[in-house]
């Protein structure tokens, strides 16, 4: 491992966080992982990473310090208290929340870790769990440009398209428009899906020609097998995806955007979680479709 590469703490080792740390110590980098889970921390280790018992003990020597939780509320967690990053990370370190939360905790979290002398990024993803594995995710990032430089040779481990999208809070914003796109496409594959098996068309030959035309999108081809399947194991859970409808219909709300389709798919998605479907894959809004049209599911 280069010794000129900076020391990372990895915060959160879930579907996303497990892949993308390895893809950094796959790139040479010294990683320091913490998760509530042992068997995750373990997989970090066995990849050739180091275990923490604690924040504190993960954060303490690191230059670069990695988040990647469900939820705003875990990322307010993991920041503050006592046992959290601010009070135990050493001034001068950078605070990267890869996490998909509100605009509003990115850039509270930047305000009060900018009194400890940390330095802050945030940078939510997208592509999903194939995306992360792959390390081809896409980067969306809000804070400083001279952070953004310092982070950039580690984002480029972890992703390909990687944009800095303004200050912090921005890389959230379009974070939430992305999450927006994907729902409603999701949701459009799947009406398409339920008209064509109800017209009797074959379904893997009629997914492939409309991929390759103006229809076509990375979400069809993602999603394409778990369609035909009927596979939801999750790549991305429909209960994180409610959480995310609920940022960006409340985002728009605040500054006065219109979302007339993404209100309806919202509620779709949170549909879906009341009939006890949040842990399955968000192509699972194909369900939602069955159950409208009569099928049994």
């Amino acid at each position: 491992m280069s010794s000129n590469l900076p020391t990372i703490a990895w915060i959160g080792l879930g579907i996303m966080g497990s892949p993308m740390s390895e893809n950094l110590v796959k790139a040479g980098y010294r990683v320091t992982g913490h998760t509530l889970e042992q068997d995750k921390v373990d997989r970090l280790v066995a990849a050739g990473g180091r275990g923490a018992a604690s924040i504190a003990e993960a954060v303490r020597d690191a230059d670069v310090i990695i988040t990647m939780v469900p939820a705003s509320p875990q990322v307010e967690a993991v920041a503050y208290g006592p046992d959290g990053i601010l009070e135990n990370a050493r001034r001068g370190s950078l605070l990267i929340d890869m996490s998909s939360i509100t605009p509003q905790t990115s850039v509270d979290l930047a305000a009060k870790a900018g009194e400890k002398g940390i330095r802050v990024l945030d940078a939510p993803v997208s592509g999903g769990e194939a995306g992360a594995v792959e390390a081809v995710l896409s980067i969306m990032v809000g804070g400083e440009q001279s952070d953004f430089d310092a982070a950039l040779p580690l984002f480029e481990a972890l992703g390909k398209t990687i944009v800095r999208c303004g200050p912090h809070g921005a890389g959230q914003t379009v974070k939430a428009a992305n999450q927006l796109i994907v729902a409603v496409n999701i949701q459009a594959c799947a009406e398409a899906v339920v008209f064509l098996e109800k017209s009797g068309v074959d379904l893997g030959a009629a997914l492939d020609v409309l991929n390759g035309g103006l229809a076509g999108s990375t979400v069809l081809t993602r999603k394409k097998d778990n369609f035909l399947r009927r596979d939801f194991a999750p790549g991305f859970r429909i209960d994180l995806h409610h959480k995310d409808m609920g940022i960006v219909t409340d985002a728009a709300r605040n500054v006065g955007a219109a979302l007339p389709v993404g209100g309806v798919v919202a509620q779709l998605v949170a549909s879906l979680r009341a009939q006890g479907d949040g842990g399955l894959d968000h192509s699972a809004l194909l369900r939602s479709v069955e159950r409208l049209s009569g099928s049994q599911v």
